[in-house]
Formats: C-alpha cells, structure tokens, sequence
C-alpha cells in the first residue's frame, strides 16, 4: 500500500483493511501517517534509527538535511578521514538513507527524503535541548 502524506492517511489505510489509529485527518503540514506499526514497519523504523545511532553518521545527515554534498566537502563539516565519511556513505546508501548522483567524476549524496530530514532536526532539537537544559515543549 502506498500512503502519500498529506492523504487522510489514517482512511486510506483503513479503507485498505489495515489496522488504523481513531481517525482525525491528518494536516498536510503534520506529514503523519496513522497507521499502527506492524512487524515490517516496526524493523523498518529500527533500522532507520540503528543507522542515526552513530554520531559521525548522524551528523554527516546532518549536514545533508541543508543541501548536497560530496565526499570532500562532507570530510571537511563533518571532521573525520575520508575514508571513515566514505564508509558512513556506503552504509546510508546501502540502507537506502541517501542517494547520488554524478556530476563528473564527483558523487553527490542528498537525504532520500524529507521524513528523513525532519527525523534528523528532531533528533538534534531533541539533543539541544537535552543538552541545555531547556524545557521540553510539543
């Protein structure tokens, strides 16, 4: 099934015959999907996390939320070797986070999508806040 944000999500699903969360439509600005994780999204999620779990990974995501990037440029926002950059991108492209294109002989690597960009700022609002001891907000 393929559910496009911004859709009543939640009665696309149902009218799928999938298990959904009480109705409410859903704000295009929300991007929620309302259905109730089953096993496949549940793994899908977890390995979207595992591959954020790593702080050099994470920030070269990062530093991608804002715009392409290639190796070198990413090499140098994110402090690490080259080889330690090109390994993370290896392991986000095979996981599907990220994507490329060529332009020459360089590789140029954008987030895949924006529910992934908006997981990633989260992340850090998440983390600044944890960090400052600002209060938490909705």
């Amino acid at each position: 099934m393929t559910v496009h944000c911004g859709d009543m999500c939640g009665e696309k699903a149902s009218a799928m015959g999938e298990e959904t969360l009480p109705s409410a439509r859903v704000s295009p600005k929300t991007l929620s999907h309302r259905v109730i994780p089953d096993a496949d999204r549940l793994a899908a999620a977890s390995e979207t996390l595992r591959m954020l779990a790593d702080p050099t990974r994470l920030h070269i995501l990062w530093v991608l939320t804002t715009d392409e990037a290639d190796v070198t440029s990413l090499t140098g926002a994110v402090g690490a070797s080259r080889t330690a950059v090109s390994q993370h991108l290896a392991k986000l492209r095979f996981t599907g986070l990220v994507q490329t294109r060529k332009v020459g002989q360089r590789v140029i690597y954008r987030i895949r999508d924006g529910h992934l960009v908006r997981l990633v700022q989260e992340a850090m609002n998440h983390a600044d806040h944890t960090v400052t001891g600002e209060p938490p907000h909705e």
